[in-house]
């Protein structure tokens, strides 16, 4: 089953609206090399302001010339994430400067926070592109993602996410992931990872964002565009002005990155979220983000490109009813429209902290939501009509070997919801869901260890390390 809002009509209207944005109005480009390539190309650059209108033949070009289809891998390269094929995949959040202590108490995020979301990432079955959680402020920013891409390639064998921060620190970065891919050959054909190209809503970006694919794309590393528009703040105050502005927005990146190397593969980042006007923050998991996502995938979708969206998230703080409502509703919404990625799990409230028990939590909801999308087997063995004929009327299945062959695969049975009889949840202590929670990560996190990196892996890893922080500015 295919969930759409918009159908063909509504696609068609919002692409038109879209193409008319960049080809009227224009974005904000603030990098000189990237508006003469834009120039060269076509578009009507004023190199003054920095604005460059963009024509559909353009917008066409780069869309035939990008790529559609990617995977990153892990240094274990059977855990991977592929995009374009129609699988989903799940990550924890690439940052966030707060992080929520197991005790409920925020405070700065560390770089040992890092460690801890990787292994808890690595170990969490569902989660297959394993996010840092943490923007450690004791590193200075000019190295600080090599050092928190280093401590996840130390700790995680899966494919990993993080925040880049500029051309300067990407290049010690691919030079990361070459050491642990062992070639730059083997890094192109196995890239660990992708760096977030996020315009700056209305219609603008951010020149390190641009600059530091000049630096990634000599891989090529995969690029996820995703501006985060919101309704009535950064974009029209009506559901189909925003994503007809994200859709443009998306379209531009994409433009900028086909530009910077043909054959870039991209993903289709529809990320907006609705604003509230009460409390002037913006809404992670509103009926409206439902809405948008689905929209979003049907669009990028369109454009025959894999798609990102934001659904799965909470406005919740912590572990509670709210939580369970957002998460549940947006991701499957988001899982019935047919996006091939959803984030950022692991994100207490509107990007307000990083939090393990969060993450925990929604890995539970993952799981709910794909045992609930599952197509129901309808072969003889599943059909079970000799079983149906041995036990007969007023019968049990209970004792039945076909019960036993089959009640673990149909049946699926949570690691933190309680479906116990009322005494015995009683006499465990009567335990709520965030109690419940804790005491899975505490179980998870007790028994966990990382693999280590190769000696001589890590040895490169190490001197990379030193050379960024020399160069950049740090302490070796």
């Amino acid at each position: 089953m295919k969930l759409n809002v918009l159908g063909g009509e509504g696609i068609a209207k919002i692409d038109s609206a879209a193409r008319r944005i960049l080809r009227q109005t224009g974005v904000l480009v603030p990098h000189e090399e990237m508006l003469a390539l834009l120039a060269k190309a076509g578009a009507d650059v004023d190199a003054a302001s920095g604005r460059a209108r963009i024509p559909s033949g353009l917008i066409d070009d780069c869309l035939a010339a990008a790529g559609k289809a990617f995977t990153i891998h892990g240094r274990d390269r059977s855990k991977r994430a592929a995009f374009g094929i129609g699988t989903r995949n799940y990550n924890s959040i690439a940052g966030e400067a707060y992080w929520v202590d197991e005790d409920g108490r925020r405070r700065f995020a560390t770089l040992d926070d890092v460690v801890s979301a990787a292994r808890l990432g690595d170990v969490l079955p569902l989660i297959n592109i394993v996010g840092a959680m943490s923007d450690p402020h004791e590193i200075d920013i000019a190295y600080r993602c090599v050092e928190v891409a280093a401590a996840q390639l130390r700790t995680t064998t899966k494919p990993i996410t993080f925040w880049f921060h500029d051309r300067a620190s990407a290049r010690f970065v691919v030079e990361l992931f070459s050491a642990v891919a062992g070639s730059a050959d083997d890094l192109a054909q196995y890239p660990p990872a992708y760096p977030f190209l996020e315009p700056i809503s209305p219609l603008r970006f951010n020149t390190n964002g641009i600059d530091l694919l000049f630096e990634t794309a000599k891989v090529p590393l995969p690029v996820p565009i995703g501006p985060m528009a919101q309704t009535g703040m950064s974009a029209p105050a009506t559901l189909a002005g925003t994503i007809a502005q994200e859709t443009a927005e998306i379209l531009a990146g994409l433009c900028v990155t086909q530009l910077i190397r043909a054959g870039t593969p991209v993903c289709f980042g529809g990320i907006p979220h609705a604003f509230d006007m009460r409390t002037t923050q913006l809404i992670f998991s509103g009926p409206e983000q439902g809405l948008m996502a689905v929209a979003m995938t049907e669009m990028g979708k369109h454009y025959g490109l894999p798609v990102y969206i934001n659904v799965g998230l909470t406005d919740s703080k912590c572990v509670d009813a709210q939580a369970g409502l957002e998460a549940g509703a947006s991701l499957l919404m988001g899982v019935l429209a047919g996006a091939d990625i959803f984030g950022h799990m692991g994100i207490a409230g509107v990007d307000q902290a990083s939090s393990l028990a969060m993450l925990v939590f929604q890995h539970e909801v993952i799981e709910y939501v794909e045992h609930a999308i599952r197509a129901i087997d309808l072969d003889d063995e599943h059909l079970a009509l000799d079983v149906i004929e041995a036990v007969g009327p007023g019968g049990t299945f209970i004792d039945q070997d076909h019960t036993l062959d089959h009640f673990r695969s149909e049946v699926w049975a949570p690691n933190v919801l309680d479906r116990r009889f009322w005494e015995p949840w009683r006499q465990t202590g009567g335990t709520d869901t965030a109690t419940r929670v804790r005491e899975r990560l505490e179980s998870l996190m007790a028994t966990y260890v990382p693999v280590p990196l190769d000696d001589d892996v890590e040895r490169d890893v190490q001197r990379v390390l030193d050379d960024a922080r020399r160069h950049l500015g740090g302490n070796a």
